[in-house]
């Protein structure tokens, strides 16, 4: 049976797992924790994608992600291939040590992003890595440590996190640690890990809804995913970001230096949101790529591509501008 695309979309919270091939270990001595982390970090940065959660097994990997700028798939894929090389060659070993794919699902944020932190840092307690809570607190290769306040990781999101238990640090942590506390004496959810998938395409159903096996979330989140995915579909995968510029900026009337220019006249601010939202979250072109052009860092490519996205959904018309 052929695979089933990933939902590979910038700006949707998806929780990855990663096995070893044949359920090998991946990670013999703490330095192979510490190489896989200074590489992931790089990787983050350097694409503009967001960690929320993290926890390193001894033959597989949990990791929550938000990819902003870039696709998933690049950042997973310089990864996995970049440790593969080191770790053969730092254990004498060849062939392959990752499965083939790694999973992704994609999440709903409200109903699971919370959910899913406590899952992943379980990972090392329910596994017996560690004893005990106390020691988890401590425990250098799970994120949940850094939300404790236990160690220090500038790449991953905490702030965020916390305050969706309390304004002030102090007590968001010790709320926090009794939300994973209680998460211990519920015991273990196989949904949050894709125990519990479903059907192979999007579909829903008489008297069911919409449902895939790639997507943790209701039947609502799943049609406005269909939405995107669909839409996503409609634009060519292969243009050169200098040929999505032209044709923007011909359509808004707008020179593109002036897309360089520090000025936010309607039509120009228009033309750099819909450019980026191609370019970025269509086109594969980075954030920063794109940023050269329309003058805006990468933060800023970030949000404009969210009002492109917003204007070519709400005006179908744009969508010709990309025909080939």
């Amino acid at each position: 049976m052929p695979r089933t695309a990933r939902l590979d979309l910038p700006d949707l919270l998806q929780h990855v797992i990663v096995r070893g091939v044949n359920r090998c270990d991946i990670f013999l001595y703490d330095a192979d924790r510490g190489r896989f982390l200074q590489t992931l970090s790089k990787l983050l940065v350097q694409t503009g994608t967001e960690c929320l959660a993290w926890s390193l097994m001894t033959n597989h990997i949990h990791l929550l992600l938000r990819p902003r700028n870039t696709r998933l798939a690049s950042l997973m894929r310089r990864l996995l291939t970049g440790y593969a090389v080191y770790f053969n060659l730092r254990h004498k070993r060849s062939g392959h040590l990752f499965q083939n794919r790694y999973k992704s699902i994609v999440c709903e944020e409200d109903a699971y992003l919370l959910e899913l932190v406590r899952y992943i840092h379980l990972n090392p307690l329910r596994a017996g890595l560690v004893k005990d809570l106390a020691a988890l607190d401590r425990y250098a290769w799970s994120g949940h440590s850094v939300i404790m306040g236990k160690a220090a990781l500038e790449w991953q999101v905490i702030d965020e996190i916390l305050s969706l238990f309390s304004k002030g640090k102090r007590e968001a942590r010790r709320r926090y640690r009794l939300f994973v506390a209680d998460g211990v004496v519920l015991g273990k959810r196989n949904d949050l890990g894709g125990g519990r998938r479903m059907s192979r395409e999007l579909k829903g159903e008489r008297g069911e809804e919409p449902y895939d096996e790639r997507v943790l979330g209701s039947g609502k989140f799943v049609e406005e995913l269909r939405g995107r995915r669909e839409l996503e579909l409609k634009f060519p995968k292969s243009m050169e970001i200098e040929e999505i510029v032209a044709k923007v900026c011909r359509h808004f009337g707008v020179d593109p230096q002036e897309l360089r220019l520090n000025v936010r006249a309607a039509r120009i601010v228009n033309a750099r949101s819909v450019i980026c939202y191609l370019a970025v979250r269509q086109g594969g072109h980075s954030g920063v790529e794109a940023g050269r052009y329309v003058n805006l860092r990468r933060a800023g490519v970030s949000v404009a591509a969210g009002r492109g996205e917003k204007m070519v959904k709400d005006a179908p018309v744009l969508l010709s501008l990309i025909d080939k």
